[in-house]
């Protein structure tokens, strides 16, 4: 799948602002602020220098930096169609449009917050592991990283993240979670800064227990109008 830039999309796609566009829908490209430290979902080519070696993923503060936008999409080995609502519990891909990589994790470290956790907080989180993945023997000490993996669109399973929200659709006004399908932690932000070369930028990482850090909200971007199953389903729901 190649990566299409984001001025073509303009001719193809609605842009944000039309009233009827409650719902996010497959194929639209947006930006995922993170309500607790109010940074935007990120990524660029630059490898971590640890653990997976993989592309980074970090939060910005930046509101006009293109590299925070990512195309919603089925998930692996499957195709969502264009302007398909996103159901509340449906697992997804996010690919982030500059490169073409997809929203991953695995069991390698995090890289800034790895050996910062209390002790209490490392056993805790190794007896959820335990109690998740018994047959593994590898722990990591901390939350597990998050990357971006894959080559134009195309990665593993590892790239499958379900969406948490009440209701039955996924809406752009609300507070989103996304839960790695595979490891189960939830997609949060740790408050921790990196240096030089993405001074400033936060660590994204996954954390095994909900709390503040992992709310999400869909905001600047180019949204597809529903398909006309969502409006059956809301007349059905008239009569």
């Amino acid at each position: 799948m190649a990566v299409v830039p984001l001025l073509l999309l303009g001719g193809l796609w609605n842009a944000v602002g039309a009233s009827s566009l409650a719902v996010v829908t497959c194929g639209s490209v947006v930006k995922l602020l993170n309500t607790r430290h109010n940074v935007r979902l990120h990524s660029h080519d630059v490898r971590y220098g640890s653990g997976s070696g993989q592309q980074s993923v970090t939060g910005v503060t930046s509101v006009d930096d293109s590299n925070s936008y990512w195309r919603i999409r089925g998930k692996t080995a499957t195709v969502c169609e264009r302007g398909t609502p996103i159901k509340c519990g449906q697992p997804i891909r996010l690919t982030h449009v500059n490169t073409g990589r997809n929203l991953h994790s695995h069991h390698f470290t995090s890289p800034l917050s790895g050996n910062q956790l209390p002790t209490t907080h490392l056993l805790c989180c190794q007896l959820i592991f335990q109690s998740r993945f018994p047959y593994t023997s590898t722990f990591s000490q901390n939350w597990p990283e998050v990357s971006a993996f894959g080559e134009e669109g195309e990665g593993d399973y590892l790239d499958d993240w379900t969406v948490l929200c009440n209701g039955p659709y996924w809406v752009r006004d609300g507070e989103v979670q996304f839960k790695h399908s595979s490891t189960e932690v939830l997609l949060s932000v740790t408050g921790e800064q990196y240096g030089r070369p993405i001074s400033g930028q936060k660590e994204v990482h996954g954390m095994a227990q909900p709390s503040q850090n992992n709310y999400w909200k869909a905001m600047e971007g180019i949204f597809m109008k529903p398909s006309e199953l969502l409006k059956a389903e809301a007349h059905h729901a008239e009569l």
